[in-house]
C-alpha cells in the first residue's frame, strides 16, 4: 500500500526528463503504466497537471483514471483531448467525449471534441451550431462554428452555410474589444461579402 505522503509528481518528474533525454517513448509508456496501476487516481490527476500537453504522459495516466473513474466526465474529456493531440482519429474522441456530455451535459470541453471528432463537414457544422446554441456566449463555440460554414460554404458552394459563415462572425465582431482581432474579423467579413454563390 502506497504511504499517505507519496508524492507521484516527483516520480512523474523524472520519468520525463528521462525520456526528454533518451527519447525512449516505449519505457516511457511503461513507467506511466506502472505508476498509474499503484497510484490512486486523485494523486494521477494532480501529477499530471504539469504535462497535459504532454499526449504521451497524459494518455496511459488517464486511461487508467477514466478505468477507475468511469463517471468522472472531465478526466474523459483530459483523454479525449491527449487523443485528439496525438492523432489517435476520430472515433476514440467521440465516443469518450459523447459518454462525457450524458454524464455532465454542461461540460463545454466534451461538446468542443464532440464537435471536432467529426470528419464530415456538413455534419460538423451542426455539431457546431448545436454547440452555439447550448452555450451561446462561448466565443471559441462560435468562431469554430463560422470556419466550418466558410470551408463548407467554400467547398459546396453553400449559400446557407455562407450566411450562417457571416451572420456568426458578424455576431463575434460585434463584441470584439481587441483592435487586431477587428481588424482580422472585418477582412474576413469583407472577403466572405465577396464571394458569389
Amino acid at each position: 500500500m502506497a504511504s499517505p505522503f507519496y508524492d507521484p509528481s516527483r516520480e512523474l518528474a523524472v520519468y520525463v526528463e528521462s525520456y526528454h533525454r533518451s527519447g525512449d517513448l516505449g519505457l516511457l509508456l511503461d513507467q506511466l503504466r506502472a505508476l498509474a496501476k499503484r497510484t490512486a487516481p486523485d494523486l494521477l490527476k494532480a501529477a499530471a497537471q504539469d504535462f497535459r500537453e504532454m499526449p504521451e504522459v497524459v494518455i496511459p495516466l488517464f486511461e487508467r483514471i477514466v478505468a477507475d473513474l468511469p463517471d468522472d466526465a472531465q478526466s474523459m474529456v483530459v483523454l479525449a483531448n491527449a487523443y485528439w493531440l496525438a492523432g489517435r482519429g476520430p472515433e476514440a474522441v467521440n465516443q469518450l467525449a459523447t459518454r462525457a456530455m450524458s454524464i455532465d451535459p454542461a461540460n463545454r470541453g466534451a461538446w468542443h471534441l464532440w464537435a471536432l471528432a467529426e470528419s464530415d463537414l456538413r455534419k460538423r457544422v451542426d455539431r457546431w451550431l448545436e454547440v452555439t446554441q447550448r452555450f451561446p456566449q462561448d466565443q471559441l463555440a462560435r468562431a469554430a462554428l463560422a470556419d466550418n460554414a466558410t470551408s463548407l460554404a467554400n467547398d459546396e458552394h453553400d449559400p446557407v452555410a455562407l450566411k450562417l459563415a457571416v451572420s456568426t462572425y458578424e455576431g463575434l465582431l460585434a463584441e470584439s474589444t481587441q483592435t487586431a482581432q477587428r481588424l482580422a474579423l472585418e477582412q474576413t467579413l469583407k472577403t466572405l461579402r465577396a464571394w458569389k454563390q
